[in-house]
């Protein structure tokens, strides 16, 4: 009887000590994550294994009465065979608390966030900058780039004037001029080499002979000997070819020796069994039109090609002019101004800084998608626990979010084309190209992912969620019609191609049924089929009228169709309700969870509350 009452005041005593109220809360555990803060923990106390702190108080000073329950139970000596299953599904239950509140709180906006836990949306605000800063960078390099464009452009325009004889200031196709007889022939050559050995003397621009011992260098490339008699219908040609060259320096074309080489052999020239004739030379110029706008000038470096094409042997010569043009580093300059340097090193540091804030947004947006992969394994990883069945792919990719992949592909881009762009603008680097595609590419993105903040409002996010419904759709339908397209692509190359202009490669007649689709240049197409042949044209009038006719009002009208169906279940939706996942079903019942920081004040940019419940909001990532 003695141990016995001594066992239950010991009893007694516990219960005493375990229903006191602390005096001091404990303190917080911190949470690496997206989740609020965790208070206490699973602790060996006297007597035996129990919570010795609240797990998550609803005021300070105060136990979770769940948990009392499961202490007093849990006590040695006490009669509770079920206080194992007890504690694991307290554990369950709080586990599912925590996860639900870092799952809304991951698929808040900015100023939710900023509302639940006083959290700065710093990636938004770094993306208004960047859009402002990248936008800028662009203007000012879209500038530059027109110059040098415009510079290349005019200067080409200027070659053709110089050295083609005859040169209407037009190209007749893809190629400049062309040549009907031998004299024609001989005249165009000998007008180049005339041209290019007084060309300081007539030429308006600032152009220059390279003096890297280059020259003007003429190649003839022709079949080797045979025999051809106009009379003779079997021809004695060897297919094989040779190529023979000279060239003639800027200095000996100033000689009087220049009109001994003119008249050698090489300039004898046998017609029936010539290819071409091809002139190269290479010169160089200076850019001044870039100090007006305030930037340090550029040395351009221009390889010109002539060639005289006789591969048809058809009685006409085409006369190709092809310039291709390299900026390179002005070597020894000296400019008497101080404001182009001090420009250049202001541009310099605005495209570091550019560089540095696409940097943090790079830093933090992929921060943000490596802790949302760690949060969707954490839902995994419960569901499978809790309700012993895998999360759908549907509810997985909620959690990447597609516009941070954007923001990181846009920032990676921004980052190399500031740097190319900085090497340009100390002429370390000539690349424009590149430059361009990368920073052209880099503001695109930007500007639509603009799009994501948008989304934010329900009457501003039906052009999202109407692109998500309708992609899958649309994909597959593109693949059909695509095939089709590629059919009347090849037929009408292989069939029109000889007849009409817009039919002669491959890439013209795609672009050419394209503009079709779009309702251009229709009659245009039909006009300038030539009616040589009666059985092309015919197939023509039923080619062009059986594409217009399927793609117009066929396959077009069941792609808009299907956009329109989109857009109608995205309305229907919007009044009645989305289909829940389990992802949506989880988030539920999360709407009273409380964060550790009440809204106090706002900055102006979250002044606006969402007026309703946060329980319909849809998840938009």
């Amino acid at each position: 009887m003695g141990a016995h009452h001594s066992r239950s005041q010991r009893a007694i005593a516990a219960r005493v000590v375990w229903a006191r109220p602390m005096t001091r809360p404990p303190p917080p555990v911190p949470f690496k994550g997206q989740a609020g803060p965790r208070f206490g923990g699973l602790g060996l106390c006297s007597g035996g294994w129990s919570f010795c702190s609240s797990p998550r108080p609803s005021r300070r000073g105060q136990r979770d009465p769940r948990r009392m329950e499961i202490s007093l139970k849990c006590l040695p000596g006490g009669r509770a065979p079920s206080c194992g299953n007890m504690m694991a599904q307290s554990d369950l239950d709080l586990k599912e608390t925590a996860l639900k509140e870092d799952l809304k709180f991951y698929f808040m906006n900015p100023c939710d966030k900023y509302r639940a836990r006083h959290q700065i949306p710093w990636k938004l605000a770094l993306q208004i900058l960047k859009i402002v800063m990248v936008t800028s960078q662009l203007v000012f390099f879209g500038l530059s780039n027109q110059l040098v464009v415009s510079f290349k452009e005019e200067n080409t325009v200027a070659f053709k004037h110089l050295f083609l004889k005859g040169y209407s200031g037009v190209d007749e196709d893809d190629y400049s001029c062309s040549i009907y007889t031998q004299q024609d022939a001989y005249d165009s050559i000998f007008y180049v080499i005339d041209q290019y050995r007084q060309l300081k003397n007539i030429s308006l621009g600032t152009l220059g002979y390279e003096h890297d011992g280059s020259g003007l260098k003429i190649c003839k490339q022709q079949y080797r000997k045979g025999g051809m008699l106009p009379s003779d219908d079997k021809p004695n040609i060897d297919v094989s070819t040779e190529t023979d060259c000279i060239i003639l320096k800027p200095q000996e074309l100033a000689s009087k020796n220049t009109e001994v080489n003119l008249n050698s052999s090489f300039f004898n020239l046998e017609f029936y069994r010539l290819i071409q004739v091809k002139i190269s030379f290479k010169l160089k110029g200076v850019a001044l039109q870039t100090i007006h706008a305030r930037e340090l000038p550029d040395c351009y470096a221009f390889q010109n090609t002539i060639t005289f094409n006789n591969r048809a042997h058809s009685g006409k010569i085409k006369i190709y002019f092809n310039s291709d043009t390299d900026i390179q580093e002005c070597k020894e300059w000296h400019i008497l101004s101080s404001v182009l340097q001090k420009n250049s090193l202001y541009i310099l540091v605005f495209d570091g800084f550019v560089i540095l804030n696409c940097l943090a947004s790079l830093i933090l947006c992929s921060r943000s998608v490596v802790l949302a992969l760690r949060l969707r394994q954490r839902f995994v990883n419960f569901f499978l626990e809790k309700y012993n069945r895998c999360v759908s792919y549907t509810d997985r990719m909620e959690f990447i979010n597609g516009w941070y992949v954007l923001v990181i592909i846009s920032d990676v881009m921004t980052i190399t084309g500031s740097i190319l762009k900085m090497e340009i603008k100390a002429k370390n680097l000539t690349s424009y190209d590149v430059c361009s595609i990368l920073l052209g590419t880099s503001t695109l993105f930007v500007w639509v992912g603009v799009i994501r903040y948008l989304g934010y409002f329900q009457t501003y996010n039906v052009l999202i969620l109407t692109m998500q419904a309708s992609l899958p759709k649309v994909l597959r339908f593109c693949c059909c019609a695509g095939m089709i397209y590629l059919g009347y692509t090849f037929c009408g190359w292989i069939v029109l191609g000889p007849y009409h202009e817009k039919f002669e490669d491959l890439n013209t007649v795609a672009e050419c049924l394209f503009s079709l689709v779009n309702g251009d240049d229709m009659f245009a197409t039909f006009a300038q089929i030539q009616q040589k042949s009666m059985l092309v044209w015919t197939f023509s009038r039923l080619y062009l009228y059986s594409f217009i006719i399927l793609f117009i009002y066929m396959i077009l009208s069941l792609f808009i169709a299907l956009i329109t169906d989109a857009y109608d279940t995205i309305k229907k939706y919007q009044q009645s309700g989305f289909l829940a996942t389990d992802l949506h079903e989880f988030l539920k019942d999360c709407g009273n969870v409380s964060y550790r920081k009440e809204q106090t004040s706002m900055p102006f940019i979250c002044c606006c509350r969402r007026q309703q419940s946060d329980d319909n909001l849809i998840l938009i990532n």
